[in-house]
């Protein structure tokens, strides 16, 4: 298999363009800035030379508090440029595998099955879901929609390491326990996308499996790499930032065909291990 990874320099980019070639496929990857999503006429080109027989779409605007600021700017990102790498990969004759996230749902009820009513309550939300319903209305025969949540792994900022750093300087932090999700190694989720990729068009959800909050993450984290760093409570509104999140946007994977990722709780073992 050829495949194309747009957004090859992220966190969960660099740890698939890792796990393709070590699974024997062809791999290219494609970022910013020779390739800026935003561009159709340069999508459509880029992508038509890469040949690929599958294209995995993980460029997006992420800044969750920034969208708030600047939805016209970030829907640009994950809106109109998702549907252009649609285009693009409809018009080379490969796979869609695109991006998504838990943020699509309110967060007032869940788990979320992959049928449930989407209704964001955040910018980068209603962006991230005008991408999926784009990518799938101009390349319905051949997008693939896979939801995550949480993700962290060893490429990029992300939780697990920001409460590890805390924790070196501080006896206490505190923590938001009112939202609850789905936290997701990016080593994990590479082979679910990989599956995903060989499945029938639709939307399926991946993401690690059982659920908990960040005071939850963080705890859990602290204890594996053995730092004696409390965790203080905290709700999201104390917090006070820009964007509202989901209360509970936990994925309920029901279709068959891609692989159920494991608990959290393992995956989190295997990368405070690495880690160290």
């Amino acid at each position: 298999m050829r495949a194309l990874v747009i957004g090859h320099r992220g966190m969960l980019g660099t740890d698939l363009m890792h796990h393709l070639s070590g699974q024997g496929h062809e791999a290219v990857g494609l970022d910013l800035p020779e390739l800026d999503i935003t561009d159709r006429r340069r999508a459509i080109r880029m992508v038509s030379e890469a040949a690929p027989d599958v294209v995995f779409h993980l460029a997006a605007w992420t800044d969750v508090d920034g969208a708030e600021e600047a939805e016209e700017q970030a829907l640009m990102v994950n809106g109109e440029g998702t549907r252009h790498v649609a285009i693009a990969a409809r018009e080379a004759g490969a796979a869609l595998v695109a991006l998504s996230t838990d943020y699509v749902f309110p967060g007032t009820g869940g788990p979320y099955r992959e049928d449930a009513p989407t209704d964001p309550i955040q910018a980068y939300g209603r962006t991230k879901l005008a991408g999926e319903r784009l990518a799938r209305l101009e390349y319905p025969r051949g997008t693939r929609i896979a939801r995550t949540a949480w993700l962290y792994g060893a490429h990029g900022r992300n939780f697990v390491d920001t409460m590890l750093g805390l924790a070196r300087d501080r006896d206490v932090v505190d923590v938001v326990a009112d939202q609850e999700g789905c936290p997701t190694w990016t080593v994990d989720l590479c082979p679910a996308l990989v599956a995903v990729a060989g499945l029938p068009p639709g939307i399926y959800h991946t993401a690690g499996g059982g659920s908990t909050t960040w005071a939850g993450l963080a705890r859990e984290a602290f204890r594996l790499a053995g730092v004696a760093c409390e965790v203080r409570d905290t709700t999201t509104e104390a917090l006070g930032r820009p964007a509202p999140r989901p209360t509970v946007s936990v994925l309920e994977a029901t279709h068959e065909g891609p692989p159920r990722l494991r608990a959290w709780e393992d995956a989190l073992a295997d990368y405070i291990r690495e880690r160290a």
